[in-house]
């Protein structure tokens, strides 16, 4: 009887550990890590909109950050760190054009961890300079975004901009120790979240537009890329606050919250879909939000903020379809193209901003790794 319970014992145990270990080695994390930065590198994207500057450079740049950090500490390979040094030089560390957009600033998430990393003033002033003059001018624009109408675009009016200028302003708060930042982060954020966020579903509109529309089966209307946004900004938030900083408390709540819901989301097939509550009419897997909902489940288990029994198998079924969506050539595959809506994917979309999340996510996922 005692061998039949010690047994049965052993056997919980041994269920227990598998269910909370992860199956990934280090070495595979980095090699397709490595594969996909250097297939983007050698393939950029020529439209318009992936300009040096824009939103979708900026949101690559941080995900190349993180492997550019990666491959100097365990490689000795400072190609990528050098690679997005000289996209900072050629642009004398400038933010993009429009000047209270929340787009046109997400390039100085990266400049700013480059400014960090080398101490070169060189890379702080120019978003020094911008973040000053609109911490000091407010913009007072409406939350009721109108597309062309750039006085509509001033504000984080739209879900997306939760990710792009945020952490600048959180950056900037513990790079230079004056509280400004953070108050103009804490109080726009804040308008935003009660404008944007649904408290019913526990979801982010994309904008005021969203309010009243309804996907084919009835349900809302709540885009997965979207909220993949908000939660990617979410920890590159919480990176920065201390643990015992008094604003961290709102943004961790709002993170459990956000990625507790989104997690119960995950289709079968380990992605999520363009639709978070209508997968069905958006049947094809969507790597761009499914790579920063991964990028956040990791790092909220590493933080302690996910309970690593529940929430391990979900990375571990989301990372694995992330690498099924990448080409033998290191091209990533089913992203959604540039918009503001669920929208149709096809294996042989790609998009630089699905790459930096899917760096984003496999960092993460290599701090755990074996």
């Amino acid at each position: 009887m005692k061998k039949t319970l010690l047994l049965g014992a052993s056997l919980l145990c041994s269920v227990f550990i598998m269910a909370t270990e992860i199956p990934f080695q280090k070495a595979e994390i980095k090699s397709i890590m490595r594969k996909v930065a250097d297939w983007q590198i050698a393939n950029p994207h020529p439209a318009l909109e992936h300009d040096d500057l824009n939103w979708p450079q900026g949101a690559l740049y941080v995900g190349m950050v993180d492997w550019a950090e990666l491959a100097e500490k365990e490689d000795n390979d400072d190609t990528y760190y050098k690679w997005l040094t000289r996209i900072g030089r050629r642009n004398c560390w400038q933010p993009d054009k429009r000047f209270y957009h929340a787009d046109d600033i997400a390039v100085s998430q990266s400049f700013l961890d480059l400014y960090r990393k080398y101490k070169d003033e060189a890379m702080i002033i120019p978003t020094l300079a911008r973040t000053e003059w609109i911490v000091n001018h407010p913009s007072e624009g409406s939350f009721k975004l109108v597309e062309g109408d750039l006085k509509t675009l001033e504000r984080w009016t739209w879900c997306d901009a939760l990710f792009m200028a945020p952490p600048v302003y959180a950056k900037l708060y513990m790079l230079t120790g004056e509280k400004k930042y953070i108050k103009f982060m804490n109080r726009e954020y804040k308008a935003t979240y009660d404008y944007l966020f649904d408290k019913e579903e526990n979801l982010f509109y994309r904008d005021w537009r969203y309010f009243d529309k309804r996907e084919a089966n009835g349900k809302k209307v709540f885009w997965g890329r979207g909220n993949g946004w908000v939660l990617g900004g979410l920890v590159e938030i919480l990176k920065e606050l201390p643990k015992k900083d008094k604003n961290r408390k709102f943004y961790e709540e709002l993170f459990v919250k956000l990625a507790t819901r989104v997690a119960g989301l995950q289709h079968p097939d380990g992605f999520w879909h363009a639709s978070l509550l209508d997968p069905a009419s958006y049947p094809s897997p969507e790597t761009s939000c499914t790579t920063f909902i991964v990028y956040s489940i990791a790092y909220g288990i590493n933080e302690g903020l996910l309970d690593k029994e529940i929430y391990l198998p979900v990375m571990i079924k989301g990372w694995n379809a992330l690498v099924s969506a990448v080409e033998p050539n290191g091209k990533l595959g089913y992203v959604q193209q540039i918009g503001a809506d669920p929208k149709k994917v096809t294996r042989d979309m790609t998009e630089v901003y699905g790459v930096g999340a899917f760096l984003m996510a496999g960092n993460e996922i290599y701090k755990m790794a074996r």
